[in-house]
């Protein structure tokens, strides 16, 4: 007689181990340990053996290359992000904070698919039919191809699935499913991990693709499983206020695709909608104040024009540096260069930087309007709102020079901007007067001109 398999699992890590234990030594949590059934073993024994089984190798010249082929989504946005539109047979998770507008996106296109004749499954385990029904109404994607399933057991979504051929599923949300093979309850490790192998079995068997929504944790990560991301084709993320009508979807995993695009969305009374123009959105064209200053970030191939906002005030105790939308260290270390090159008492101030727009500034490029606002805010004189500065600011006090430039100067002079503010002359030829600042103290030469 053989013996039975002993295997426990943590329900919060997914940390494994023959013998049960008080407390989980690998995050700490206590009696989060359970026993595995011989059906989850054996599963995850023939996964396994399915990563991996033996294949002989074979030149990479003589391999035939996959042919991808892609459906649009109705969606600009959505296809530029997703590398130019669904593909067949993948497996995309999206995650964002509660309201950011991750059902919203997904019933909208939905509806779009349904339109253009395909067979679409929206499967809910958190809202009714009458509450999707009402929500699609105001975003437009009422079709007799739409089909609503309110369920949470795996069993009875792929018994759907596999008695109706659909072209689209959407899975709202993935924490919300329960697997009658795993005694964990629904959000688990192992419910998640089950899940997703099931539904990726799917997507790659029926070549269907499927969408499935994430619950995120404080830290802003996909709640479950690290593993998760590592099992899906394709990992979105929505940034973004939720009181701000702008919303922001960034690729942070694309097998089919690159990461460096952006979608820009604009939340309405008919749902989530592309931004028609994002002219405006992140600056005022009007005369600037003291403490703003304008500089172009790259959004993946997209410029985007911004105004940085500083705010320096005395301090009356210990000084507070704070940022939205900027990085707090990097701001500590432009506040400690402009003490020691500029000879700033700003040890005495108080410092706060804001991005408006609820955008995320995460390159360098953006360095010198930090600067030159908080410069402007300290000696409370405004700048030119015909003025953008565009550099990256060293430790040493130098300004480097930032990528695709030309595309930043061509967006200026789209948008009538006279000059800008460089650490060097470009290489192309533009209409924008540029003026060539090398170091942090040459800066104030050109500021308030």
């Amino acid at each position: 007689m053989a013996k039975k398999k002993i295997l426990f699992e943590c329900q919060a890590c997914g940390f494994q181990t023959p013998k049960w234990i008080g407390k989980c030594t690998n995050c700490g949590e206590w009696d989060s340990l359970i026993e595995l059934s011989n059906e989850q073993i054996k599963f995850l024994e023939e996964t396994k053996k399915e990563t991996h089984s033996a294949n002989k190798a074979q030149s990479i010249t003589t391999i035939a290359k996959e042919d991808i082929s892609r459906v649009s989504s109705g969606s600009r946005e959505l296809d530029l992000v997703l590398g130019g539109g669904i593909v067949d047979g993948s497996l995309t998770l999206i995650g964002g904070s509660p309201g950011i507008g991750k059902s919203t996106l997904l019933l909208k296109t939905a509806g779009n698919l349904a339109k253009t004749g395909g067979k679409v499954l929206y499967v809910s385990g958190e809202e009714s039919p009458g509450q999707i029904k009402l929500r699609a109404d105001r975003l437009g994607a009422l079709d007799e191809n739409l089909f609503l399933l309110c369920e949470i057991n795996l069993s009875t979504i792929l018994n759907e699935i596999h008695t109706n051929s659909y072209n689209f599923i959407v899975i709202d949300s993935i924490q919300t499913l329960y697997s009658d093979d795993s005694p964990s309850a629904s959000g688990s490790v192992t419910q998640v991990r089950n899940i997703t192998f099931e539904l990726m079995r799917v997507a790659k068997t029926l070549n269907i693709p499927i969408f499935i929504i994430g619950h995120i944790t404080k830290d802003g990560s996909i709640a479950g499983p690290r593993v998760l991301e590592h099992m899906v084709d394709t990992v979105l993320y929505f940034e973004g206020d939720v009181n701000s009508e702008l919303r922001l979807l960034r690729g942070f995993k694309n097998r089919f695709g690159s990461t460096n695009e952006v979608g820009i969305f604009e939340m309405n009374e008919h749902g989530l909608e592309d931004a028609k123009t994002i002219t405006n959105k992140f600056f005022d064209k009007k005369t600037l104040q003291a403490g703003s200053a304008l500089s172009v970030i790259m959004e993946g191939s997209r410029p985007i024009i911004i105004e940085v906002q500083a705010l320096v005030s005395e301090s009356y105790g210990h000084s507070k540096r704070s940022s939205t939308g900027f990085d707090n260290n990097r701001l500590g270390m432009i506040l400690a260069l402009l003490e020691k090159k500029l000879d700033l008492p700003l040890g005495t101030y108080d410092v706060f930087i804001n991005i408006p727009g609820g955008i995320k500034i995460t390159e360098p490029s953006a360095d010198l309007a930090i600067v030159a606002a908080i410069l402007s805010s300290y000696r409370d004189r405004p700048l030119s709102s015909q003025t953008v500065f565009l550099g990256e600011v060293s430790l040493t006090g130098e300004i480097r020079e930032v990528a695709s430039l030309a595309s930043r100067l061509k967006e200026l002079h789209t948008h009538g901007f006279a000059k800008a503010i460089l650490p060097a002359k470009p290489l192309q030829k533009t209409d924008v007067k540029c003026y060539i600042a090398d170091e942090v103290s040459k800066v104030v030469e050109w500021m308030f001109e």
